[in-house]
């Protein structure tokens, strides 16, 4: 199976967790991969920068590591560069410059030098922008979208952070449900 049609079953398998802009990339907007019309790159620093925003909407709990530790920072620009049309990328790398210039316009400092609450804000701010636009795609919705996708595809998403058995056995649809138990990764 092709790594494009993995994450298209598992996009849909999480259902209305993803917007409408990452359903329609994921369902109906494949691209093949085109170099000349792939000029944005990632830098190490960028995927830094992208495991702390991973970090602030899934973060690492008492009973699982966040999506930093998913290594999410690493597959959101793959998946950005290797599956999104180029209108989304330039939308995705405008909103990622955005997010980067209002780190030095309201904080007076380079997002990796933000504390945690100043993180949270600036992303908070993000997520408003993108519900007061919410008929444009966004770089909040597509990164958010990616980190749900990137860490729930995840070996720590599908081991650790739901309920797993390695070993396959009967279906049971009526197991009973314990309190506090972990939803079943699928």
């Amino acid at each position: 199976m092709e790594r494009r049609e993995a994450l298209k079953k598992f996009a849909y398998l999480l259902g209305g967790a993803l917007s409408a802009t990452t359903m329609g990339v994921l369902f109906e907007s494949f691209t093949v991969f085109d170099p000349l019309n792939n000029t944005y790159s990632f830098s190490a620093t960028d995927e830094e920068i992208l495991a702390e925003f991973s970090e602030i909407i899934l973060p690492t709990t008492t009973n699982s590591p966040g999506a930093k530790a998913a290594g999410v920072g690493a597959f959101i620009p793959l998946v950005i560069k290797d599956c999104y049309p180029p209108e989304l990328q330039q939308v995705f790398k405008n909103g990622f410059d955005n997010m980067l210039a209002k780190s030095k316009t309201k904080f007076n400092k380079e997002f990796l030098s933000l504390t945690s609450e100043e993180k949270k804000l600036l992303v908070t701010d993000l997520r408003q922008e993108s519900i007061d636009n919410n008929k444009e795609p966004s770089f909040f919705l597509i990164a958010r979208d990616l980190t749900l996708l990137g860490y729930f595809s995840s070996e720590i998403g599908c081991t650790i952070a739901r309920e797993y058995l390695p070993i396959p056995g009967k279906y049971d649809g009526n197991v009973d449900y314990v309190p506090g138990q972990k939803a079943w990764a699928i």
